[in-house]
């Protein structure tokens, strides 16, 4: 992973900006020698974003398992059929 301070982000953003577009490798910006930020491609962050939902919907079920929140499959269809007709 790269590392830049943050001044030479504000003195070379153009620059840094176009290498992590051809890299897609994440730059860690500090401040004062501790990390501060993260600058990543656009799509790269998107796809995160994606498959943050992802996890967090099969925890979402696997805790209802585990908590006996759960349904038969004609009680489901019955529930799922109010939103989808």
């Amino acid at each position: 992973m790269k590392v830049e301070l943050v001044t030479s982000l504000k003195r070379q953003a153009t620059k840094i900006l176009a290498d992590l577009h051809v890299s897609k490798e994440p730059v860690l910006i500090t401040e004062h020698g501790q990390p501060s930020a993260y600058l990543v491609d656009v799509q790269d962050y998107e796809l995160m974003q994606r498959q943050l939902g992802l996890l967090e919907g099969l925890s979402r079920g696997e805790r209802a398992v585990l908590e006996g929140k759960i349904f038969s499959q004609s009680e489901a269809r019955e529930n799922m059929s109010k939103w989808l007709t």
